[in-house]
């Protein structure tokens, strides 16, 4: 969506577009370092989950044009803190 959104539907006027795509869309490659480790992976998943989700925020809050992206941001990003807190295992009791 953020390679989408900045590089084609959307593209900022004040800065390059390389720039603002390394901003959004590198993070998103941080997981892939922990793969080893699925726990810690999943982990930075949902960690990089809630900037994505404060990002959508502001944009929705600040921007009527970007509006309807942001709101389809803040979905897939709820849509995917559920999934990793659904797929938590909870101790035995």
């Amino acid at each position: 969506l953020q390679a989408i959104w900045h590089g084609w539907l959307l593209p900022p006027q004040s800065m390059p577009v390389a720039l603002v795509l390394a901003i959004t869309v590198v993070p998103l490659l941080l997981p892939i370092a922990a793969l080893r480790r699925p726990r810690r992976a999943l982990l930075w998943v949902g960690i990089l989950a809630l900037f994505y989700f404060c990002h959508g925020v502001a944009e929705a809050w600040s921007s009527p044009v970007e509006r309807t992206l942001a709101i389809l941001e803040i979905t897939l990003t709820l849509l995917l803190i559920g999934t990793l807190g659904a797929g938590v295992r909870r101790p035995r009791r």
